[in-house]
């Protein structure tokens, strides 16, 4: 099949521009296929958690989300009122960053347009066909009808996706039993805090200050959790829900953007089907309690984008494509118990004495360090470690994130290692001076790995037995060879030929 692509992506939000970037980034041909005119007006998801502000580093991106965004140290579970201590991780991202959705949005797609990502917008998928040579996607736009082709589809449009049941992959879970409202609002009186959250019998409301002397104000009122979630907010039924709940409406007006939203929770039972790929809420849909959605959405951007290069440049390992689903799904999984467990204390069940004395029970628990720590790493997402491959000996680095390590290069000079990876390139770091490393591989044959010899500047204790690491383009470690192995070179052959192709 000729094709027009290498990929095309259909869902122009943040995960698609993430996935079109990292695609673009090993100069693939992408393609990025988008229903709205421009760029969401509205501030929908607002926060991006330490994990994603790793990898957003690790592209270089960080610092312009920065000048947009405000960092808050903490997080929530299900609005509790212990909050989640982030300023404890071991990160210079310890914290959460407060920025409106299409801020996020404008900024990866400027840096996808830069890598030369073609943007449709005002174009509408209708179906989607695929064969052993590639996929046909019929489209509708402003020129009328057209049938683009490409090696692959990512199909990140969303929890309706079409992309989805064109593949034919199964979407399980549970429906909504409640919905809840939200809205961006103008607050005469809001809380002297900033943020602020209540919970009492007669409901839930949540308070955090935007950008522009604006608020969201976010409510699950007993009355209004049978209302369909397709029928619209009104600004009297956000006025009437905060009078009963707090008995005051707190100034409440010119609101900017109102929506209902429910608890359903399903997922895709795989997320690849031959040449289709999914990612973000096309492939799970959850309570967005903590502010996790759009965050695992851009880790999945950023696992799936290099593998599926690796594919299209010839020198991935058979096994590669297939471990996007192996390692994201059970994460996934496990994040979509995490939020209905924030659903349950949330209210799902009743605003009765008894949720809020379990309510207030495990707000003591999150005062105990241990247990704070325990969910700051789940929501921060740094508690990730993905299974080993290969037949490497075990290191407790294996599968984990990449720690922003202080690097000595050999000239003497410092360099955070995060600024190794705008490339998107894997890293080969080389803890030492073992000389036989240059004749381990023909490197110059490796071009998508990067060979560094350098030391640890400070600290970094997990690290001070690595002779030598391989550290994936998404920043997980993929195999670490201990200064105490008595054939390193021979493992490090074996590593690289697992992870990086026999080239």
């Amino acid at each position: 099949m000729q094709v027009d692509y290498d990929v095309i992506i259909v869902g122009g939000g943040p995960v698609g521009m993430m996935v079109a970037g990292e695609l673009a980034l090993a100069k693939m041909k992408v393609c990025v296929l988008e229903r709205l005119k421009e760029t969401t007006p509205y501030s929908r998801a607002l926060t991006v958690h330490p994990r994603t502000l790793e990898i957003l580093d690790l592209r270089g991106l960080k610092a312009k989300l920065l000048d947009r965004g405000k960092p808050i140290s903490t997080g929530h579970f299900a609005a509790l009122d212990t909050r989640l201590d982030f300023s404890v991780l071991d990160s210079s991202s310890n914290y959460t960053l407060i920025i409106p959705q299409h801020d996020t949005e404008k900024i990866l797609e400027e840096w996808a347009k830069s890598l030369g990502v073609e943007i449709r917008r005002e174009v509408e998928v209708m179906a989607v066909h695929q064969d052993q040579h590639g996929v046909e996607v019929e489209a509708s736009g402003p020129n009328g009808k057209a049938v683009l082709t490409a090696r692959y589809v990512v199909g990140a449009d969303g929890a309706a996706s079409i992309v989805r049941k064109e593949a034919g992959i199964p979407f399980i879970g549970k429906n909504a039993t409640f919905t809840a409202m939200q809205g961006d609002v103008v607050l005469k009186n809001p809380p002297e805090s900033g943020a602020a959250s209540h919970f009492n019998e007669h409901g839930l409301v949540m308070i955090v200050p935007l950008p522009k002397g604006m608020h969201r104000v976010v409510l699950i009122d007993p009355e209004r959790m049978a209302v369909p979630k397709e029928e619209p907010v009104s600004l009297e039924e956000l006025r009437t829900s905060l009078l009963r709940i707090l008995g005051d409406d707190l100034g409440i007006s010119d609101p900017f953007w109102m929506t209902r939203f429910g608890n359903a929770t399903l997922q895709a039972q795989r997320y690849r089907e031959r040449r289709i790929f999914l990612a973000g809420d096309a492939a799970h849909i959850h309570f967005p309690a903590g502010g996790q959605g759009m965050n695992v959405g851009l880790q999945e951007a950023i696992n799936l984008g290099w593998k599926l290069a690796a594919q299209l440049k010839g020198w991935a390992p058979d096994w590669l494509l297939d471990s996007y689903h192996t390692e994201r799904f059970p994460i996934n999984t496990a994040l979509l118990t995490n939020t209905q467990v924030q659903s349950l204390l949330f209210g799902s069940m009743e605003f009765s004495p008894s949720v809020i004395a379990l309510r207030n029970m495990v707000s003591d628990l999150l005062q105990i360090p241990e247990a704070n720590y325990l969910l700051a790493t789940q929501i921060s997402a740094f508690n990730i470690q993905y299974e080993p491959d290969g037949e490497m000996q075990p290191h407790v680095l294996n599968g984990r994130r990449f720690t922003e390590l202080n690097l000595r290069l050999e000239n003497g000079e410092c360099q955070n290692a995060y600024e190794l990876f705008h490339s998107g390139s894997f890293l080969l770091l080389h803890l030492g001076s073992d000389e036989r490393l240059d004749n381990a591989f023909d490197w110059s044959k490796y071009k998508h790995v990067h060979v560094l010899r350098a030391s640890l500047a400070e600290g970094a204790t997990d690290w001070h037995d690595v002779h030598t690491a391989l550290i994936r383009p998404d920043g997980y470690v993929a195999w670490a060879v201990s200064q105490s192995e008595s054939n390193p070179m021979e493992a490090i052959r074996k590593g690289i030929t697992h992870w990086c192709g026999q080239v």
